[in-house]
């Protein structure tokens, strides 16, 4: 993968290898926790004034966090990131530029040729967060959104959807509109019930999901856990069926209140350690090794094709 003249492709086969070797000999301990997969970053420039391109790779340290998928905004944010540690990070293609683009990129009949040219010409690993929220999205199969499933078919390349409606109907058509398409819903789908979650799933084998920002801090009227941590049984039972399509990540947005502002810092990054505390809480509540394939393990898999195309 050539970004910006350097070329981390030759070093991906050695790094899944160092990876997996790190995951299945490395002990948790007081200062540093297992290795993880970060599947769900954000780089923003509101985030970049109060956290600097060194800082974020800090804290990717500090939190043992060694594959990070960053979303920038504007996305050439997240390959800056990237260009500090191409070992470590990869980039999603954000395709939000200005204020108020999660409602209308929908709409732009120029994005499936950037979001083209960002994967064959700039390197980024996938395209997202894509916003799907009920009001606002068109049908599935309009141009632009119907263009990017075919991208992900043809590339194999995957694509974040953060996909917000009361029923997994919206969803299901769209992961069945291109069933070669590789697709990663954010959130478990926001406001989604487990049971939702579970039929989705079950529809669309080409569907794997992550529970970034499922705590009682951000979604706290779908939260996956009670007020004690404890997983709740209806989640326990998606996560324990679902476990081998199951990711992980922070989603550094914050104060979360703020809905996306594009004029105030968000601090989200000084909280990521937070965000995965949570994580790892219900995480121990699982085996050992489907803790360990949430974990690290799943991203490993779901990411190597968009990460080592050859």
């Amino acid at each position: 993968m050539a970004i910006a003249g350097v070329d981390g492709r030759a070093l991906w086969p050695l790094l899944f290898i160092i990876l997996w070797l790190s995951a299945c000999a490395s002990k948790p301990t007081l200062d540093k926790p297992l290795p993880r997969a970060d599947i769900h970053l954000h780089y923003k420039w509101n985030q970049s004034e109060v956290t600097s391109l060194a800082d974020a790779v800090a804290t990717l340290e500090q939190e043992n966090i060694v594959l990070a998928g960053v979303i920038g905004t504007p996305p050439v944010l997240a390959q800056h990131l990237q260009r500090h540690a191409p070992d470590r990070i990869f980039s999603w293609y954000g395709v939000y530029r200005q204020p108020g683009d999660w409602s209308r990129w929908m709409f732009d009949e120029t994005l499936v040729e950037r979001a083209r040219v960002a994967i064959t010409r700039d390197g980024y690993a996938g395209i997202g967060e894509l916003h799907l929220i009920g009001g606002f999205a068109p049908r599935w199969d309009t141009p632009v959104i119907a263009g990017l499933l075919h991208l992900s078919a043809e590339f194999q390349i995957p694509l974040l959807l953060h996909v917000e409606f009361s029923r997994p109907d919206y969803l299901i058509s769209l992961c069945q509109q291109e069933p070669r398409a590789r697709l990663l819903l954010a959130h478990a789908g926001a406001p989604l019930k487990a049971e939702a979650v579970a039929r989705a799933l079950a529809a669309c084998p080409n569907l794997w999901w992550e529970l970034s920002a499922r705590d009682p801090e951000r979604y706290v009227d779908a939260s996956i856990v009670d007020a004690a941590g404890v997983l709740r049984p209806e989640w326990r039972v998606v996560i324990e069926a679902h476990a081998k399509r199951l990711l992980l990540g922070s989603d550094p947005v914050w104060p979360v209140e703020q809905l996306n502002p594009w004029d105030e810092p968000d601090t989200g990054w000084m909280r990521i350690g937070r965000f995965w505390a949570a994580h790892e809480r219900w995480l121990t509540q699982l085996p050992a090794d489907m803790a360990a394939d949430i974990r690290l393990h799943n991203a490993l898999r779901f990411m190597g094709r968009a990460l080592n195309p050859k």
